[in-house]
Parts: structure tokens; sequence; C-alpha cells
């Protein structure tokens, strides 16, 4: 297999017997076209689900184009954050620099729009030509009343993980400004969950069946006013640790706040985040009504899920997604499925995660950090996989080499979290999976027609009717 030489320690397999060292948390390695993204896409991912907040970039129109609203992003109330506004830096600004435009932009913007608070995005170009973005936005805050928060977050300045990073500190600025707010008993913050096809909606019901308050929703969904007052929460509870765990640990240092981290993908993650909440608080009412909704759920869903299994046992999948902890829960999810997962990989993942990995998969399982395209499509080849589960960029890959693909990332529509998203991913993996499609299709790992069974697919109907019974 053909690897720059030094990405070979980001690559290992999982085995007893297999020497297992994993490098993470490197840049990525010039020339490898890395699926990893840049430092402003890190912060905008986590800053853009606040609703009620202007999101203004400060840098060239081509920055602009990395918007919430083609992803899946809902909100309850106001949507500004789906408008994407750009200060559109040209040569004249390179030259005499463009602190005019964004005060400008800045002011004409909350004039119109009315926001609870700004954050300007510094991009790639604003870290060379030195505009001083932190003064302008203490100016525009002392005169129009509201905060204007400065997202240093220039592209070149180190990876996606570390414009989580800045993100979680302009976010740490606004907590703890609310010090009036009083809160019920079991209040909690969600971290890390951005409401991708309404999924914070169906996890906030859950813990509120079991008697939990739901302060704060950071980001997904999220609103200043409830940012403000987060620190008077019980808990953090981090769903997407990558991004999230930095406030979690500044909110702890500063607040005393605990955080527990959680997965809210698959049948398993999503009972264990109820219990340990339950646990948490060493409430036996909050545990007794937890284990009544996971008995319930439970009860709908193992029988829907088994029908699924009988087609997909055996089937191979290739993961690779952003964070690790959602890939530790996929190749659990894929389990319960029948499925073997062949690849595993993320873009922001550290060692504890690739050791949880390493436990977790059958041996042989590929495990890789940081990858890069061409990597992705040998160890499909060399695997044999038949699903691709990844975001965007990876859905290419897939289609190209004769592949189902399921997104799992920001673009999707589907709700995969909770209970009911675990039957949406059995649906699509499923239907990806068994898709008469790929009888006609060269499979890149033999490049050779492979006639897929498909006589199971007419099982469909037989499939739908059960669930809509169950």
């Amino acid at each position: 297999m053909d690897i720059i030489n030094e990405r070979k320690l980001q690559v290992a397999t999982a085995g007893a017997n297999a020497p297992f060292k994993m490098e993470c948390g490197k840049k990525s390695t010039a020339g490898s076209v890395s699926q990893r993204a840049c430092v402003f896409c890190g912060s905008r991912v986590v800053l853009y689900p606040i609703t009620d907040a202007l999101h203004l970039i400060h840098g060239p129109v081509g920055c602009a184009a990395y918007t919430w609203d083609i992803r899946g992003s809902l909100s309850s109330g106001r949507e500004i954050y789906r408008l994407s506004f750009t200060t559109d830096l040209h040569e004249n600004e390179v030259v005499f620099g463009g602190e005019k435009k964004l005060y400008s932009a800045l002011v004409e913007l909350i004039d119109k729009h009315k926001p609870k608070a700004a954050f300007v995005y510094s991009t790639c170009i604003v870290g060379v030509i030195g505009d001083d973005v932190e003064a302008v936005c203490r100016k525009v805050s002392a005169e129009k009343g509201i905060d204007v928060l400065p997202v240093q977050s220039e592209g070149f300045n180190g990876t996606k993980k570390d414009g989580y990073k800045v993100a979680c500190e302009a976010i740490a600025k606004l907590v703890g400004t609310d010090n009036n707010a009083v809160l019920p008993q079991y209040s909690v913050n969600i971290l890390g969950d951005f409401n991708l096809a309404g999924e914070l909606w169906m996890l906030t019901e859950y813990y509120k069946q079991m008697g939990v308050h739901i302060n704060a929703t950071i980001t997904g969904d999220g609103r200043v006013d409830d940012i403000r007052k987060a620190h008077k929460a019980d808990l953090n509870i981090v769903q997407c640790s990558g991004a999230m765990i930095h406030l979690a640990k500044i909110m702890k240092e500063k607040y005393g706040i605990p955080f527990m981290k959680v997965s809210y993908f698959g049948i398993e993650d999503m009972s264990d985040a109820l219990y340990e909440v339950a646990r948490f608080f060493k409430s036996a009412e909050l545990m007794a009504k937890a284990q009544t909704l996971v008995k319930a759920e439970l009860g709908r869903l193992l029988p829907a899920l088994a029908e699924y299994k009988k087609d997909l046992e055996g089937k191979k999948a290739c993961i690779y997604v952003g964070g690790a902890f959602k890939a530790i829960s996929l190749v659990k999810a894929l389990r319960l499925l029948g499925v073997k997962t062949a690849v595993v990989g993320s873009q922001t993942g550290n060692s504890d995660d690739y050791e949880l990995l390493k436990e977790l998969c059958d041996e042989g399982t590929i495990i890789v950090d940081d990858s890069n395209p061409n990597e992705l499509s040998q160890f499909v080849k060399q695997t044999g996989s038949d699903i691709f589960i990844g975001g965007v960029k990876e859905r290419p890959i897939a289609y190209k080499m004769g592949l189902g693909f399921c997104d799992h990332n920001h673009e999707r529509k589907e709700a995969l979290a909770g209970y009911e998203g675990m039957l949406n991913f059995a649906k699509e993996i499923y239907a990806t999976a068994m898709s008469p499609v790929w009888q006609f299709t060269r499979k890149g790992h033999n490049n050779s027609i492979e006639t897929q069974d498909i006589a199971s697919h007419s099982r469909t109907q037989d499939i739908a009717s059960h669930i809509k019974d169950a």
C-alpha cells in the first residue's frame, strides 16, 4: 500500500498481535490532500448554529461559501445564522487595510438584523495584512450595546481542531454574563450537538421525560441569552468531544461545573447517555424513568433492526468522519446490524480514541488518522468494503468506486441520533447497500462486474410494514 512516509505512523491495524502506535493531532502532511479542513472551518462549525447571533466573515467572498445554509442544522426561532455575510476583501483592502470596511459592515448589519451578539471571523488574508479586528469589535460593541466577539480563525494557523478551540474561547466570553438566572433542579447544558435534522429536539425530549431540565444547547438551536446563563447549570453533557471539550474544561475550571462525554449514536451509547446523567444526580427517580424509556424504545426498535440484519449480515463498511467519538459509536451501531467495520478513521481523534477503537474493532480493521482520498481508496480496495460512511468530501470516493454511501456529516437532512435515528441509520445503510444499481457498477476492489444479491431487495415493503407495526 502506498502511504506517504511522514504518515505511516498515522495508520495502524487492529489486532492482538499487531503493533499499534498511532500518531495524531499533527498538522496535515504537505501534498497529501488531507480531508481535514482549516481553522476557519472548525470555528464556524461550532459557532454558526447560534441562531440569534450575527456571523460576519472578514475576508474574501470565497470563504463565505462555507455557510450553514446548505447544512442540516435547524432552528426553532430566528435564522440569522443561515445568512452568510462577508466584508468581501479585494486588492484595495489588502494594500490599505480592511478595518474601515469591517466597521461599516458591522454597523449596517447590526442595525438591520438586531442580533443578540455578533461573531467576526478572521480569515487567512486578514492574518497576513494584520487588521486589528479586536479593536474594531470593541468599538462597535461600545456603540451598539451588544457583544461583538472576534474569532481569530485564520485558516493557515493550524487545523480544524484548532478552530474548535478558538470558537470555544469566543463562547466562553459570553458564558457567565447573566448572573440573575435561577435554574430548576437537575439542570444541564448540552454541548456539541448541532441539531442536525432536528436531532437535538429528540434528545431534549428524552431528558425531559426523565425529569432533567435543559438549560442551554451549545450550539445547535442555540440562543445567546441561554449561553449567558450556562454557568448556572449542574452539569455539562458533551456530545462532540472534539469540538466542545475545550469549553467544558474552561467552565469546569472557572465555574466548577463537571462534565461528561457521551454519544447519542447507536442504541448502546444513547442509553448510556441517559443512565450516566441519572447516576450523576444520584437519583433513583431519574434512573427509573430512564430505564422505562429505554425499555420502551428497545422493545420497538430491536425487532425492526433484526429484519435489516438478515440482509446486511456480513457486509463491510469503511468509516471516515470528523470526530473519533462518533466513529466509535458507528462501529457499535454497525455491529448491531451485522456489518463489520473494515476501515475506520477520523480527522480529529486523539490517542485515547484510537486505543478504544483498537479494542473495539475486529482483527485486521484498518485505523487511520487524517486520511486522504488516495489512502481511503486503497483501503476500500484492500478490504473489499461495501459501504462508505462519511461526509461530503468522501461521497465522490464511494460513488466512483461503486460503493453504497451514507452521509453522516453536517450536510445530512436525516436524523441519525437517538433511538429514532438508529432506525433511520439502519434504513439508510440497508437502502444503499442493497440497492440494485450496484449490479451495474464496477467494484473498485476487484475491477470486475459484481452482481449483487438483489432478491432480498424485494423485502423492503415487508420491512416497512413491520416497522410501522412496531
